[in-house]
């Protein structure tokens, strides 16, 4: 949300992607907004694959998870230079691939909220993968799992070998 690196010191630094948090709708949409736009700049100039995880957040939203504003947030990244897109997934593939459809980028999907049920995560991941997403990037649902080792062997088992729900869940060990 606030800039604290330059394209160039991730280059330094042996960076393979830099990414761009914006939230639409906060009272700082503009700034945010400003740096990504400078941000995709100087990642075209030095080849950089630009990942913006694109949120809606703030007073004047009401679900930041409602289809069409997920599609908006998702195509404002595309338009400002983004070459992967990361956004909340919409809850159900038929609005997901809708979101997938605006875009000429990959989108993933945030892994959201924690929760509680393993069986919930690999749904969620599956489901977003089956409308056309192109992969995740999750945290606290990765990071707090009692088996995070095998719980990541299973996502990648969805994302890349078209596993289904209970496969997944047997690599798990649930």
């Amino acid at each position: 949300k606030t800039l604290v690196g330059t394209v160039e010191e991730g280059i330094k630094h042996g960076a393979d992607c830099v990414s761009v948090h914006v939230n639409l709708g906060d009272p700082n949409e503009r700034l945010m907004l400003a740096d990504l736009g400078r941000v995709a700049a100087a990642c075209d100039d030095w080849h950089m694959p630009l990942l913006a995880m694109m949120y809606a957040r703030g007073p004047a939203i009401k679900n930041g998870f409602a289809p069409d504003v997920v599609a908006h947030c998702a195509r404002v990244g595309v338009e400002l230079g983004a070459d992967i897109v990361k956004v909340p997934y919409t809850g159900d593939m038929e609005s997901f691939s809708d979101v997938v459809s605006s875009c000429c980028v990959p989108v993933v999907i945030a892994g959201g909220e924690r929760m509680d049920s393993t069986r919930d995560v690999l749904q969620m991941v599956h489901d977003a993968i089956k409308a056309g997403g192109a992969g995740i990037s999750m945290g606290r649902n990765v990071f707090q799992h009692p088996n995070r080792i095998q719980l990541v062997r299973a996502l990648r088992a969805i994302v890349h070998e078209n596993t289904t729900v209970e496969e997944a869940l047997a690599i798990v060990g649930e």
